[in-house]
């Protein structure tokens, strides 16, 4: 069973994912646009299928699935510290009821994929809105035409979404571990396209930071997972 409990927010916001992706571009994005919006925690996505984990970050709680808030811009941003396997769908259909809820004007995927130029990354686009796609393409973002998508983002896509249009930004990533300039290049197209007016001077330098910081938790979220799996496999034998 899957549950989200948020508080207020005003009408129609856009909605932003983050679960996890190749090089953790949409985890260390969500979390740079938490900190750069000041987006404030209102809730959290509840799940009886995900190991209960708390982490204490000075002084306070980091919950593995958590709801914020940016009041200025209106945007909803949904973090995900945790693996979401097995509960993809779930989540998009979590997601999709949200933004029906709150009446939604768009949901939009962060994402990492595979890239080819080792000398650096791209983002892309996809949206099954033509006037969303219009805005890209004025903005001179690449569409996305082929490839695989899957997790979160892939679900929302498959749900072909008639009331709320979703939209998806993909950066290019080399990378297993945390890479904070793909997730810069999705901050710079989602900046451009929702005009948020992020300071780009100390992009990559504060995305650096935060992948450290990302690293340590996420690892932190895996080592007490594996724990409890540990334990629950020492139990049955």
């Amino acid at each position: 069973m899957l549950d989200i409990k948020i508080g207020e927010i005003s009408k129609s916001p856009i909605i932003i994912e983050g679960f996890p992706s190749l090089g953790l571009v949409s985890t260390i994005a969500t979390e740079f646009l938490i900190e750069h919006l000041g987006a404030k925690s209102i809730g959290k996505i509840l799940s009886d299928r995900v190991t209960p984990i708390a982490i204490i970050h000075e002084s306070k709680v980091v919950e593995p699935l958590e709801v914020y808030y940016a009041k200025t811009h209106n945007l909803i941003i949904l973090r995900a510290l945790i693996d979401v396997a097995d509960i993809e769908r779930e989540l998009a259909a979590l997601v999709l009821d949200l933004a029906k809820k709150v009446g939604a004007k768009e949901i939009i995927s962060l994402e990492g994929i595979p890239g080819e130029k080792p000398e650096g990354t791209k983002a892309f686009f996809y949206t099954n809105s033509e006037k969303h796609k219009k805005a890209f393409q004025k903005l001179g973002v690449d569409e996305f035409k082929e490839g695989k998508v899957g997790g979160v983002t892939g679900a929302l896509i498959m749900s072909d979404s008639k009331k709320t249009p979703v939209t998806s930004l993909f950066a290019e990533t080399n990378l297993m571990l945390p890479d904070s300039r793909a997730a810069a290049e999705v901050i710079k197209v989602l900046d451009s396209y929702l005009g948020l007016e992020v300071d780009y001077q100390p992009l990559i330098k504060s995305a650096e930071k935060l992948e450290v910081m990302i690293k340590g938790r996420v690892r932190e979220m895996q080592d007490h997972q594996n724990l409890v799996e540990q334990k629950r496999v020492s139990y049955l034998g």
